[in-house]
């Protein structure tokens, strides 16, 4: 069980909740700036922390609020303005930030939003640090009275952090060329929307290549509505709408990336990572010839990374797990189904744009289509039921449940793989299986949800 569990604030991702809720009310929000330039004020005199955000209705008050907060206890605050969540990560490592806080709930809907912590090493705090910050957070909130949102400025944004860290992402891929090259890119009206466009543009500067990018005009309230990395068949049938060669499609935080082939066929992490793998195995960088992936990651990606001389190993659904094991084992290469990669030669966290240059210079390199490299992929049948629930139980405990789940495991035995667990970013139970039998997958995935409703169900 991770740390999470004795968590009342933070998941596996920082903060999130309903904007204006609890958590994410005023008050907190005001303690959770105090409770870090506190933390921070322990090692230095006078703290600096970065600041960006995603294109929410509510990230600038939430901004302006924990900037406040900070302020009060001692710390300087500057604002990248809207941003991703890697860039906070390396602009807090490249400036000399004693933090970078990043106002987002990612992949999550509209009405949500969130706070995620990063050290001045740009990877994300440990848990024992979120925890002690989460004490102070709970004893500032009961205690102080908060400014009105409506009686702060807004923050002043410096365009420089952004120019940086597209910098930052072309120095990565030296030589990469897009010639020639069709491309549709999702940024699903969030942060890659304010940093794509640049990018790009910089990447093509010999206007060879044709780049559309969809879903750029974020109002506030659309941000991953039907699109981005969430709904990976919208840009693969823009890629078939528009004869690409290929699509890019990113979260809200742009800290995921996922791929469609030229004849929309959806490339999701665990094909990254196979394509990714075998391209450092090649090339004498993948120590250890190991991938590490998580509980989530298909049977079938262990497969034919087995098949390659590659072992994977998994490590609990969520980016700071990943990155923990492989420093564990020395890793090159780790990541998750759902698009978050982690190249620790390259960053200290998942970067969707990232991934989407190393791919695209991959293809480059080889002058191989995403068909050709993920061959020999073959994807056990899986299903994701994801149940609402008002509260999260230890699944064991509850008889009903557990008992669904020991059926599962004992029908599918070896030929498929049960994974039952809580959300650590929304009030969710997640259900995964796969297995050869497809019916008998889809059919105990029912049964355990079932028995989760009957007891937990929202």
């Amino acid at each position: 069980m991770t740390a999470t569990s004795s968590r009342k604030l933070f998941g596996t991702d920082g903060i999130r909740a309903i904007a204006g809720q609890a958590p994410l009310d005023p008050t907190t929000v005001y303690a959770t700036g105090l409770a870090l330039a506190h933390s921070l004020r322990r090692i230095t005199f006078d703290p600096r922390v970065v600041l960006g955000r995603d294109t929410r209705e509510s990230s600038p008050w939430i901004a302006a609020m924990l900037a406040a907060g900070l302020r009060a206890a001692g710390a300087r605050v500057e604002s990248a303005g809207i941003i991703t969540t890697p860039a906070v990560a390396f602009l807090a490592r490249r400036h000399g930030f004693q933090a970078g806080v990043v106002i987002s709930a990612s992949h999550n809907p509209w009405q949500d939003n969130g706070i995620k912590l990063f050290g001045g090493d740009g990877y994300k705090l440990a848990d024992a640090v979120e925890l002690a910050i989460e004490d102070e957070i709970l004893h500032h909130a009961a205690h102080i009275d908060a400014p009105d949102p409506a009686s702060l400025p807004p923050l002043e944004d410096n365009s420089a952090f952004q120019s940086d860290y597209v910098q930052f992402l072309m120095d990565c891929v030296p030589g990469l060329s897009l010639s020639h090259l069709k491309i549709v890119a999702d940024c699903a009206h969030g942060a890659a929307a304010a940093v794509a466009p640049d990018l790009f543009r910089r990447l093509n500067a010999d206007g060879t290549a044709i780049i559309t990018l969809l879903n750029i005009a974020p109002s506030g309230r659309n941000i991953n509505l039907n699109c981005g990395a969430l709904h990976p068949d919208y840009v693969a049938s823009q890629v078939v709408t528009h004869g690409a060669h290929l699509g890019l499609t990113f979260d809200g935080d742009a800290d995921r990336c996922m791929l469609a082939g030229a004849g929309g066929n959806v490339v999701n992490g665990d094909a990254i990572l196979l394509m990714a793998a075998r391209d450092l195995q090649v090339r004498g960088l993948l120590t250890g010839n190991l991938v590490v992936a998580t509980t989530m990651s298909n049977m079938g990606l262990e497969a034919a990374l087995k098949r390659s001389g590659i072992r994977m190993d998994r490590a609990p659904v969520g980016d700071r797990y990943v990155l923990e094991e492989m420093q564990k084992q020395n890793a090159a290469l780790g990541g998750e189904q759902s698009g978050h990669i982690l190249f620790p030669h390259l960053a200290t966290t998942g970067d969707g744009l990232l991934t989407a240059l190393v791919l695209l210079d991959l293809i480059g390199r080889t002058g191989k289509s995403l068909e050709d490299l993920t061959a020999g992929l073959k994807v056990f049948p899986q299903v994701i039921v994801s149940v609402k629930v008002r509260e999260k139980k230890p699944l064991a405990s509850i008889p009903a449940v557990a008992a669904a789940i020991r059926a599962a495991e004992e029908e599918l035995k070896e030929t498929g793989r049960v994974v039952v667990r809580y959300s650590g970013t929304e009030p969710l139970a997640r259900v995964m299986i796969e297995a050869e039998d497809e019916a008998a997958m889809r059919r105990h995935a029912e049964g355990i949800a079932e028995a989760i409703r009957g007891e937990l169900g929202a």
